[in-house]
């Protein structure tokens, strides 16, 4: 390892460690100490271009729903006039959207509550919309014809989008859309994580998820697949982590080092990690820079070992944390489970049923880990505690992302236009 990288390294360990020792954020930031606002989840209903709004804790049941493409036929008529906007828009539809146009992949609430920010995929672009009018209130088009994963910064001002195809994460102010920065990633940039101290970004690359090339051998083939560790302040790479190397160095040079889903410890010492194709997750120590614990879920019999028919390379595709750090909540995408895992001894819970988990999150009093089923358009509830579902709530059409959030105290939807 060159000094150049012990000594970021180091850096990075030593910011991490501090913030656990960090306050917890004041009244003046934090929108759930606002009578005015309410605390809710955003559900992400992919195929429609819908979001629901649901309680965060108890029931989960739907409070509203959202349109997040009002603009859909000013977007078409401008895919439909330039023919690479339409071969690429045809190319998510027929690959990673599965034969359905890619409406909305995540989203995040402005800290007043006043509006949601939504990446929406297929149209390659970032929008906020109102939460009283439905209107849109800016637009920002990622570079190249994607956008994906987004993550919100501590203090909610600002919001970072990876754009799929230009190897880029945006950097925009979360109430003008604004960007305020960017940097290069790897290959396909999915997954963001601000740390909680606000000072670095997090980013997964992910590469090619939509060939055939399925096979451990030809893993080679699916591009340049890293973590990008960047300072949150002036955007610049502060480090990057190759999990090639670290697979290998355990002696899983036929696992992907393709990282998707992650989740910090607490005190953001240890990151685990979900990569394609494998049914299970890592742990991965963030001071001496190794995987320190491999996790093997089981496998579903009636799952097919045809690498080829999982969906966009994933098998399991979904990590959140009990608040306490003491349990992993782990969504088994193909094989049609999820699971909450004991973080001391990596013993898995009962096996709930679930169609096509697409990811986890955790509800807002931190008692349950809430998962959406994109095979059966619902969201599941399940207790940390004793690993028992508890709940299923109907949503729209292949639920994927869910976010804690905020809306105003009285809001059952936009008003009727």
């Amino acid at each position: 390892m060159s000094a150049f990288t012990t000594r970021h390294l180091a850096a990075v360990a030593a910011a991490l460690a501090l913030t656990a020792a960090a306050p917890a954020a004041t009244a003046s930031t934090a929108p759930e100490a606002r009578a005015d606002l309410r605390e809710v989840m955003f559900v992400g209903n992919n195929w429609d271009g819908t979001a629901d709004v649901i309680r965060s804790t108890g029931d989960f049941a739907r409070i509203g729903r959202i349109d997040v493409v009002p603009d859909r036929a000013e977007r078409m008529a401008e895919i439909n006039a330039d023919p690479i906007k339409w071969i690429y828009f045809q190319a998510i539809r027929n690959g990673v959207g599965e034969g359905h146009d890619q409406l909305v992949d995540d989203m995040y609430s402005t800290p007043d509550g006043t509006s949601v920010v939504v990446s929406r995929p297929s149209f390659a672009d970032v929008v906020s919309v109102d939460l009283a009018t439905g209107d849109i209130d800016w637009r920002f088009p990622v570079s190249g014809y994607r956008s994906d994963h987004m993550a919100v910064s501590p203090d909610g001002t600002r919001v970072a989008v990876s754009a799929s195809t230009s190897n880029t994460v945006h950097v925009l102010d979360i109430e003008t859309g604004e960007q305020v920065g960017s940097f290069a990633t790897g290959d396909k940039p999915h997954e963001n994580i601000f740390t909680r101290d606000g000072k670095y970004i997090w980013n997964m690359s992910i590469g090619e998820v939509n060939t055939a090339l399925d096979a451990p051998w030809l893993d080679w083939t699916k591009g340049d697949r890293r973590i990008t560790i960047v300072d949150a302040r002036t955007y610049q790479r502060v480090r990057v982590v190759d999990m090639r190397e670290r697979l290998d160095a355990i002696g899983l040079g036929d696992h992907s080092d393709a990282v998707r889903p992650a989740v910090f410890s607490p005190d953001e010492s240890k990151l685990y990690f979900q990569v394609s194709f494998f049914n299970g997750f890592f742990e991965y120590d963030v001071a001496t820079d190794r995987i320190t614990r491999t996790k093997t879920l089981p496998k579903n019999p009636a799952t097919s070992e045809d690498r080829t028919t999982w969906v966009n390379d994933s098998r399991h595709h979904g990590l959140s944390m009990s608040p306490d750090g003491a349990k992993i909540c782990v969504a088994g995408t193909m094989d049609d489970y999820a699971t909450v895992v004991d973080r001391d001894t990596l013993q898995e819970g009962p096996l709930v049923s679930a169609a096509k988990p697409y990811w986890a999150t955790v509800s807002g009093d931190g008692t349950h880990c809430v998962v959406s089923e994109s095979g059966a358009d619902r969201v599941t509830a399940i207790d940390f505690a004793t690993g028992e579902k508890s709940v299923s709530v109907p949503v729209g059409d292949h639920p994927q992302r869910v976010r804690i959030g905020h809306v105003a105290a009285g809001w059952t939807g936009p008003s009727a236009r």
